[in-house]
């Protein structure tokens, strides 16, 4: 029926424009309806008495709703206030503009605690939309983990705990907070559960980096409910974080089967499983198989040509984007960056800076940072000076970048100085600014202070050393050639059983020609990673520095036996615009050529040598 006041406007066609308004953005447009309803304040009368209040009443939660859809929750709060009678999806209305704020979103809750304790205004709604402000404030570091709790009490006095939305949004939201413990408990308690209470197990399982338990849920899940794409996206990015190559080929045909293959999360996720995995040709063949690949799509794969030694594919593929005319953006530039080794053409790199001008990327911190590396690890550190010094404006990892970079340099003294401006600049140092700092000690010879460093990292920062650390500890002493000292440390510290450090302390002896303790950190090593190629090549060279060619014959004869190979040697060089890679070897096509080029280059050399003994004569 329509009402009076207007002959072509009803109440319930004002909430459904205002609804519309709101799905749109259209402020402009709701703000004119809005006037609507202040010009005719008898019609819109909020009073308990009214026959048609739910109708009225329907017409101010749409205006509520719409100011907070479109982002303007002081007008929000404003039409609330306004309100005489209020029912829960007035409160849940503005909650939802409240939301992005768990402080206002938790006043907001006591306040309807408060104004109406008895009138039913909580509910599932009002919870889930409260428990989503926490998790989303919280970032994972713990500090809504009260409140949540909090909220988990009420939910339960409320007799709201039971419910499936309610149960779900606690999952989420305590794994969002760092309590998977506390998402598992609720899990288990949950009489009802449905794709999306299994997804967010599966998805928080895997972002904890309990990668079995995850694989294990998502095993569990597809006997009892059909698994959605974020389902799937969740499973492999635990494939992903486990290294397990197998059980991601399989959920790769479940994709397949169920449909999924061309949705864009899922055919990053089995990207990333198969870079992860060293399996960068069925990588690729995904990647090929995409109709509309986004830049995350893009950098995903960028990032695992990086991360397996291919460089010089994934710069072959970045400019094949650029010539297709594929739109570049910034993490795109940032991935590739990140691809440039040692060995990689600077001049490449010059190019892609020169990229980085013309797109108008050079205030951006994240590319600026990938400068900064790029420039370094090609032995261009003035080039990354310059970058840095550049730069409006750098965080944690640009001021890592640059320590790392004279740390890489051996520059140790300019690394200190550098990690002083650092503090100064109010940027707090992390693990990462502290490898770099050891890498300092070890360049100029400073046992005694790397070793402080190593102490002040938990005593003084809160930080607390990872293996890496450690490994920078020995290789530190073995430099100095401080080998018994480097084997103690090793075995008295709490990562005495990973092979990283006593890797780094046979490379020491290596170097410093020491066979006993090579000996002994050889053995070490292959009874923790028998399977690792360095320890076989390393202890075969300590065999050949001291002539033992039979013990060297017998380490080389287990290797085969075992199906390892030391890995090829690879160079690059910039020959008329274009890089090219190749290893030693008598394979490729012009070999005959390049060897005939050489006998020729030999016999001038040899000419020009008897020429200038003559003259000399």
């Amino acid at each position: 029926m329509r009402d009076a006041w207007s002959p072509l406007l009803s109440y319930a066609h004002l909430s459904g424009l205002l609804a519309r308004c709101g799905r749109a953005g259209d402020l402009r447009l709701g703000a004119a309806l809005h006037a609507v309803v202040a010009k005719n304040p008898a019609h819109f009368h909020l009073s308990p008495t009214r026959a048609d209040l739910c109708h009225v009443l329907a017409a101010w939660n749409s205006l509520v709703a719409m100011y907070a859809r479109c982002g303007r929750r002081p007008d929000a709060a404003r039409v609330f206030d306004e309100m005489r009678v209020r029912d829960s999806v007035s409160w849940n209305s503005l909650l939802a503009a409240s939301s992005v704020s768990a402080p206002d979103a938790l006043e907001l809750l006591r306040r309807m605690l408060r104004e109406a304790p008895g009138a039913g205004a909580c509910d599932a709604a009002t919870l889930t939309t409260v428990l989503s402000a926490c998790a989303r404030a919280d970032g994972g570091g713990g500090a809504g983990a009260a409140p949540l709790a909090a909220v988990h009490g009420l939910a339960v006095s409320c007799g709201l705990d039971a419910e499936v939305p309610v149960g779900n949004a606690l999952v989420t939201a305590y794994f969002q907070c760092g309590s998977p413990g506390s998402a598992e408990r609720v899990f288990r308690a949950m009489g009802e559960k449905n794709v999306i209470t299994w997804t967010a197990m599966v998805s928080g399982m895997a972002r904890a980096e309990r990668y079995r338990e995850s694989l294990s849920l998502f095993r569990r899940m597809r006997r009892v409910v059909d698994a959605n794409s974020a389902t799937y996206s969740s499973s492999l990015l635990a494939c992903a974080g486990s290294l397990a190559a197998r059980e991601g080929q399989q959920i790769h045909g479940l994709v397949a089967k169920a449909g999924f293959e061309t949705d864009l999360h899922v055919e990053s996720g089995l990207m990333d499983v198969y870079s992860k995995c060293g399996l960068m040709e069925d990588a690729l063949r995904v990647f090929r198989s995409c109709r509309n690949p986004d830049e995350v799509f893009l950098t995903v794969i960028l990032g695992g040509f990086a991360q397996n030694g291919l460089e010089d594919k994934a710069f072959e593929l970045f400019a094949e984007m650029v010539s297709a005319g594929i739109v570049i953006d910034a993490n795109m530039v940032s991935a590739v960056l990140g691809a440039f080794g040692a060995s990689a053409p600077v001049a490449l790199g010059k190019q892609i800076h020169a990229l980085v001008i013309k797109k108008c990327f050079i205030g951006n911190t994240y590319v600026c940072n990938g400068l900064i590396n790029m420039y370094s690890k090609c032995g261009e550190l003035e080039e990354s000076v310059e970058v840095f010094d550049g730069m409006p404006s750098k965080n944690t990892v640009s001021w890592n970048s640059i320590i790392a970079a004279f740390a890489r340099h051996g520059h140790g003294s300019e690394v200190f100085r550098l990690f002083e401006s650092m503090k100064a600049d109010g940027i707090k140092p992390t693990d990462v600014t502290f490898l770099s700092l050891l890498h300092g000690c070890s360049h100029v010879g400073s046992a005694k202070k790397g070793l402080e460093i190593l102490n002040s990292m938990s005593s003084q920062y809160g930080i607390h050393p990872r293996v890496e650390h450690y490994a920078c500890v020995v290789d530190m002493l073995g430099r100095s050639g401080l080998l018994d000292d480097a084997k103690a440390f090793i075995e008295d510290g709490p990562f005495k059983d990973n092979p990283l450090l006593w890797q780094a302390l046979m490379g020491a002896c290596s170097f410093h020609k020491n066979s006993e303790v090579g000996k002994y950190a050889a053995e070490k090593l292959l009874i923790l990673a028998p399977d690792c190629t360095a320890a076989y090549v390393l202890l075969s060279n300590i065999h050949s520095s001291e002539g033992r060619w039979d013990d060297r014959a017998r380490i080389m004869k287990r290797m085969r036996e075992l199906g390892l190979r030391k890995d090829t040697g690879k160079s690059w060089i910039e020959l008329q615009k274009e890089v090219r890679s190749f290893v030693i070897s008598t394979s490729h096509r012009n070999s005959a050529g390049a060897n005939d080029a050489l006998l020729q280059l030999s016999a001038v050399s040899s000419d020009q040598e008897d020429l200038v003994e003559s003259n000399a004569l």
